[in-house]
């Protein structure tokens, strides 16, 4: 039997939970797991920094940090911090977020991509900042994985079709595919039960706010989930919000996620590596319980 390749995994500490949700980022490294990446809520720079301190060898990184709610030169002040108190373990993912959350928070945004242009060459100008950590550019649709190609050191996705993959690739160059040097990640919702019905349920449950997002329409638009989401946006202009799990049909759903038993999620697993996602990083959830039984369900399906 070939040897199982084990994910990286997504990790968020929300109120009431950090020291254990730390705690479990040292039994991740002790498990030989490759990777903790921590998206945005709960604060994964702070995060990231007691990562920094209390782990030995995993890699990990921000998936990701919003280049809108922080000034760039005091991202570069924090980032280079944890950057040297890891040793050079820690990657600093960032993105543009979603419009309506940003209005939320009453940020005024420009266009994504110059945006984002703007953002590196600001964090490359804080020399008085120190080191600067690898910067990987989350992305979506084409032209900001050709951004990330150009500019940074990787690019990670979250929730896109594993049938799209090759396409979204294609953007880059061959040696930044193949390379280790070059970051190429995807955070994957992930549900493992035996009870496939409840596993998927619980995945339609994770994904119902993005299709809030117009822009993850437009990129499964893009990915060949045109039907879907002209049946998504109809619902949104009606406000019958409570029809969208009914509108995830389970091609679209087995395409971004991954769900079912221990089995069925392993060849998963694999076949995202095999469509050249370098770093597939789970984002666990549990069919019967929260965050840290998701945890138990997915280190067991691993052992």
């Amino acid at each position: 039997m070939s040897e199982i390749r084990l994910p990286a995994l997504s990790l968020a500490a929300p109120p009431g939970r950090r020291r254990a949700i730390v705690d479990l980022a040292v039994e991740i490294e002790r498990r030989g797991y490759p990777g903790v990446y921590c998206p945005s809520f709960g604060d994964a720079m702070g995060l990231c920094e007691a990562l920094a301190l209390l782990t030995e060898r995993i890699a990990f990184g921000t998936s990701i940090a919003n280049i809108y709610t922080r000034h760039a030169s005091e991202y570069a002040t924090t980032a280079s911090l944890i950057h040297e108190l890891s040793g050079g373990r820690f990657r600093f993912g960032v993105g543009v977020s979603h419009a309506p959350m940003n209005r939320r928070l009453g940020v005024e945004i420009g266009s994504p991509l110059g945006d984002m242009r703007a953002f590196a060459e600001a964090l490359g100008a804080a020399r008085q900042a120190g080191e600067q950590p690898p910067l990987v550019l989350a992305a979506l649709r084409k032209k900001m994985v050709t951004l990330a190609g150009e500019i940074a050191a990787g690019v990670v996705f979250a929730n896109v079709a594993r049938s799209h993959m090759s396409e979204s690739l294609a953007q880059l160059s061959a040696t930044q595919r193949e390379s280790d040097d070059f970051f190429i990640g995807n955070m994957i919702p992930v549900c493992i039960s035996d009870d496939r019905a409840a596993a998927m349920e619980r995945n339609r449950r994770t994904l119902v706010m993005y299709f809030g997002f117009p822009n993850y329409r437009r990129y499964w638009k893009e990915a060949g989930y045109v039907d879907e989401m002209n049946a998504v946006e109809k619902a949104l202009e009606k406000g019958e919000r409570d029809t969208l799990t009914d509108l995830m049909t389970d091609r679209w759903l087995a395409d971004v996620t991954l769900f079912g038993s221990v089995a069925e999620v392993r060849e998963g697993l694999e076949a995202w590596f095999d469509a050249g996602v370098k770093t597939p990083i789970l984002v666990p959830s549990s069919a019967t319980g929260n965050q840290l039984k998701a945890f138990e369900e997915l280190f067991a399906a691993f052992e």
